[in-house]
Parts: C-alpha cells; sequence; structure tokens
C-alpha cells in the first residue's frame, strides 16, 4: 500500500495584533484573567477587508512553493473552515478560481469546525491512495474576528484569525499518515453554534438586533468534553497506528486554551517538552492551529525527519479526533 504525507507546509498570520492589554480597554477583564484562564497572550487580527479565501491564498501559495509544485500538479483541493467567505458558493471553489488551478479538478469545503484539519488529512489520503489523486491540497483558514461578540468577554479573548495549508502526495514507504480516528457527537451541538445565518434562523433584523450571528459558547460544559476526547483520541489512533507513547516524539493539540492542553497531557502522561505549544501568540484559530503550530516546530527544529508526531483536535458539532504522522519521506529527496 502506497505511503501519504504532507510534503509542503504553508502558513499565513495577520500582522495586526491585539493583546490582553488591548482587550482590557474593550471589555470588562485583565491581562491577569486571560493568561490564568486560557494561556493567550496575544492574538491576531485580519484587516477588514480581508476575508478566509484571502488568508487562504497566501497559505496555499507557500505550501506550494515549500513543496515545489506547480499550480497545474494539484489535483484536489479541500478547504477547511467554520468562517467561510459565504454560504455558496464554497471558499475552496473561491480559492480554486484565486490560485488558477486546473478546472478539471475537484474542489470542496469540509466543515469539521477545530477539527476540520484532522478530518481533512484522512479525507485526502484516501483520495491518494485510490489513485484518483496525486498532489492534494488542504487548507484551514478563519476570520474569526468576523463572528465574534467583542463585548463578551467569554469569547472575545479566546479567538484569532490565520491559515495554514499543506499539501499531500505519496512519501516513502513507512513515513506519512500512520492512522487516523474521528468522532462526533451531534447530541450537543448546542454548546459551539452560530444559531443564525443559515435556514432554521435566516438572517433578520430580529436576528441581528439579537446577536444571534456571534459565536456563542458554553465554556464550562465543553472544557471536560474537550479533555476526555482529546485525550481518548490519542490513545485510540496511537492503537490503530500499533505506536506506544513512548515512540512519541511531539503532541501537536489543538490550540484552543491552556488548560485544555495541561490537562490532556497529563492525562496522557507527557512531559511537557513533548507538547508543543503556540497558543500565547495566536490565540485559538480554530482548524488552521494545528498547521500554524507545525509550522513553527519545524522552524524550531521541534518536528524533524523521522519524527513521530500525533496531533489531536476537538471543536464545533462535536468533533474530535487524531492523526499518527512519521514526518518526512518525502520521494524526490532520496
Amino acid at each position: 500500500m502506497k505511503s501519504v504525507g504532507i510534503i509542503g507546509l504553508g502558513a499565513y498570520i495577520p500582522e495586526k495584533i491585539i493583546t490582553n492589554h488591548d482587550l482590557e480597554k474593550m471589555v470588562e477583564t485583565s491581562d491577569d484573567w486571560i493568561i490564568s484562564r486560557t494561556g493567550i497572550k496575544e492574538r491576531r487580527i485580519a484587516d477588514e477587508e480581508m476575508a478566509t479565501s484571502d488568508l487562504a491564498l497566501v497559505a496555499a501559495q507557500r505550501a506550494m512553493l515549500d513543496a515545489n509544485i506547480k499550480k497545474e500538479e494539484i489535483d484536489l483541493l479541500i478547504l477547511v473552515s467554520m468562517t467561510p467567505d459565504m454560504l455558496f458558493p464554497s471558499t475552496a471553489c473561491i480559492v480554486q478560481g484565486k490560485l488558477g488551478l486546473r478546472n478539471d479538478i475537484a474542489a470542496f469545503d469540509l466543515s469539521a469546525a477545530c477539527s476540520g484539519f484532522v478530518y481533512a488529512l484522512e479525507v485526502g489520503k484516501q483520495f491518494v491512495l485510490n489513485g484518483s489523486c496525486k498532489n492534494v491540497l488542504i487548507i484551514a483558514s478563519e476570520v474569526l474576528s468576523k463572528v465574534i461578540d467583542w463585548s463578551d468577554r467569554n469569547t472575545c479573548v479566546l479567538f484569532g484569525d490565520g491559515a495554514g495549508a499543506v499539501v499531500l502526495s505519496e512519501v516513502d514507504s513507512g513515513f506519512g499518515i500512520q492512522s487516523s480516528y474521528l468522532g462526533s457527537n451531534g447530541s450537543l451541538s448546542n454548546l459551539l453554534e452560530m444559531p443564525a445565518g443559515g435556514t432554521r434562523l435566516p438572517a433578520s433584523h430580529d436576528t441581528i438586533k439579537k446577536g444571534l450571528h456571534y459565536l456563542k459558547m458554553k465554556g464550562n460544559e465543553l472544557f471536560k468534553i474537550a479533555v476526555k476526547m482529546m485525550a481518548d483520541s490519542v490513545k485510540e489512533v496511537l492503537k490503530k497506528a500499533n505506536i506506544s507513547y513512548e515512540k512519541v516524539d511531539i503532541l501537536i493539540p489543538h490550540q484552543a486554551n491552556m488548560r485544555i492542553i495541561d490537562a490532556v497531557s497529563k492525562m496522557l502522561g507527557f512531559s511537557k517538552d513533548k507538547v508543543f505549544v503556540n497558543l500565547d501568540k495566536y490565540g485559538n484559530t480554530s482548524a488552521a492551529s494545528l498547521i500554524i503550530a507545525m509550522k513553527e516546530a519545524l522552524e524550531e527544529k521541534k518536528l524533524n525527519e523521522g519524527n513521530i508526531l500525533v496531533t489531536t483536535a476537538f471543536g464545533s458539532g462535536l468533533t474530535w479526533g487524531a492523526n499518527v504522522i512519521k514526518w518526512g519521506g518525502d520521494l524526490r529527496k532520496r
């Protein structure tokens, strides 16, 4: 069987920074309160005229450049986001047009919120395994600042904007995605949602007045579920890959909240030096957080050729999942 892995990676982080001290001037909060409860010190915010596809475009271009892949060589585009440019057409199609990719390829959005990249890795892998695609471009892009109620201190302190992209292709035997584990529980979908704007509650003066087009989250209820499902996902995905905890070189969890990351790490028995965190600089960038973290881990040489990497994520849906990846193995670097 083919081995499928990441051969190129790119990210885009907006330049504008909003610090905790900036938020102190906007809502009733403090730097100490935010850091103690989330671990976040600052987050990046996209310019007013920028949409999800704009961030996605830059991240995709950087990933393709890193992979040394021409636009004609991309066979499939999967875009994951909980903040699409619009309900339709898909943001994937918008980005496909902006990138100038071939017209005989599929482009579609995948909606799994913060777990989107974990889901997309497994979906993209299958297209390469079955031979229908050689190179798959996966993009995770979020402009959460446009769906946040900046007067709600419980949510506005958490989220930031950013995008990441990877190119999937065949890699050397034994490298690449070793296993994936995916899960969901739709009966708890109300714990993290944006109520209005769809067919359940179409946009109206009333929905706007009630603030129903903003992200709504029941954080206290989500915390315990997130910790359990992220930890359980790692246990299951390592079992599927037949890899022991001791052989894991680096864990990159979804960068949602430092207390969640610490609790997951403790539950799994991973020391802090095995867990990569950049949450303090960017906040929760949803599906993009894993790719942005991978990029920085590579740059800091904490993720290297041959390392066993485990990702884990949890998001609205509810959704969760994990991947085991043996990093590297690019066939062209033999």
